[in-house]
């Protein structure tokens, strides 16, 4: 009898044993849960793929795919799915993605559910993409800029993680939508704006912040080559522009330089035209926001100019980009597209590289860009998708610089939007209207009156 009673105790303890590592276990596997991707765009970001051939760009092996099915080969995500508008080119993207991802890195699965099917074309695919998901997935979203809205707000609805491209929609009112959209569901949604992790970009960052003193002056380019119009010709001129395009950049920077530290209050822009006319493409070719920014502390001004252009001249770089901030007490220069690393190779011209942002070179056989800031972007929003679904942060947890979300970004919207309207009524300035003298978030835009 006390042999069965101490028989009975062991079970016992042997059963809590296991039950308590069993719990432990299933939550350890719950916290790292992986997630499930869908992609939303098949272009020269997501796959590389532009025109039936491998782009001549600086992303020729794409960004998104890659990185995603990166992810997929250390844990982090499940299924990919990627969805388009014309299924026609499905079978190229496969072909594409095989030579430059599968037969070049180890252990990279390339399984991806694609939309619309094979040889269909359905410009409302990602309807059908959006419905085969969950609550909890993530949508990333590279498509043109006039299409982000509708797609965003379908994946929100659906209880997506999203996040989408600079700009992450064209109309402050479209923002202020996708901002409530996301507070009602709590999902966390974010713009890809990826020079927030360039090391320097950073840094540049933190001793504005800490060490210049008041906003003084900024002024900022970004270029691409002409070939870029033939890249875009599908929108460019027709949805979008090019300060939309690229501006959006450097006009984030100066956002996220001076979140609760100054506010901008007025916008005029000015063009340059000729090239993509004689294309037959009705863009500017360049665009210059000149932008005003009120520091709080004492109700000064600062001056941010802004210019972009995709009629450059190909040259050493895909991408001529490049700041120069003052602040009261100091400045700052920032070329991104020199680093200080050329290559020269036969059959290729002279370049100059820059693997901080993509590092397409394998290590022993394996991707290694891991650490590449265009690589960080996706990562780090999926971890922080991955951290929402398993309860150990919420979406408004990350509205603190950490990443770009849909609520501390109204203000890169409303310039964009005022620079264009700017433009639309022949370089009036327009007034960026806010309910207090301590907001942050512009509220409307109005056209200046002297």
């Amino acid at each position: 009898q006390i042999l069965i009673t101490f028989l009975i105790k062991k079970r016992t303890i042997l059963a809590a044993f296991i039950f308590i590592n069993t719990f432990i276990f299933t939550a350890a596997i719950m916290s790292d849960k992986k997630v499930d991707v869908l992609m939303v765009g098949t272009g020269e970001y997501t796959t590389g793929y532009v025109g039936g051939t491998k782009s001549d760009s600086d992303k020729g092996a794409g960004v998104v795919a890659l990185t995603m099915f990166d992810l997929r080969r250390r844990g982090k995500v499940d299924r990919v799915a990627m969805c388009g508008v014309n299924g026609k080119k499905f079978p190229g993207i496969r072909t594409h993605m095989k030579r430059c991802i599968e037969d070049v890195y180890n252990e990279m699965d390339l399984t991806c559910d694609t939309f619309p099917k094979d040889g269909e074309v359905n410009p409302k695919s990602y309807v059908d993409a959006c419905a085969s998901c969950k609550p909890g997935d993530v949508a990333v979203i590279f498509t043109p800029d006039d299409t982000h809205f509708d797609i965003a707000l379908e994946c929100i609805n659906k209880g997506m993680h999203v996040m989408v491209t600079k700009p992450i929609v064209q109309t402050l009112a479209d923002h202020k939508k996708l901002a409530e959209a996301a507070k009602a569901k709590n999902v966390l949604v974010g713009v890809e704006v990826h020079k927030r992790l360039d090391p320097f970009y950073a840094d540049a960052r933190d001793r504005a912040r800490s060490e210049l003193g008041n906003f003084q002056y900024m002024y900022a380019y970004m270029s691409q080559p002409k070939h870029q119009l033939d890249t875009f010709k599908a929108w460019a001129g027709k949805s979008s522009d090019i300060s939309y395009y690229l501006n959006s950049h450097h006009v984030d920077l100066t956002e996220w330089i001076l979140a609760g530290i100054a506010r901008p209050i007025r916008v005029t822009a000015t063009a340059s035209t000729g090239v993509a006319k004689a294309r037959g493409m009705n863009t500017e070719d360049s665009i210059t926001l000149t932008v005003q920014w009120q520091n709080l502390g004492d109700k000064s001004v600062g001056c941010g100019v802004y210019t972009s252009s995709w009629v450059a001249p190909k040259s050493d770089v895909h991408s001529q980009q490049r700041f120069f901030y003052m602040g009261t007490n100091g400045e700052i220069n920032v070329d991104q597209a020199h680093r200080g690393c050329t290559v020269g190779q036969d059959g290729k011209p002279f370049a100059s590289v820059n693997p901080l942002f993509m590092k397409y070179t394998p290590t022993n056989g394996y991707f290694s860009g891991q650490s590449a800031y265009g690589v960080k972007s996706f990562e780090n929003f999926i971890d922080a998708c991955a951290a929402c679904n398993n309860g150990t942060k919420k979406p408004d947890d990350f509205d603190d610089g950490s990443i770009a979300t849909v609520h501390t970004t109204f203000q890169g919207t409303a310039i964009l939007e005022a620079g264009r309207m700017s433009l639309d009524a022949d370089g009036q300035p327009m007034d960026l209207i806010y309910e207090s003298d301590t907001e942050m978030h512009p509220t409307e835009i109005k056209a200046h009156t002297f």
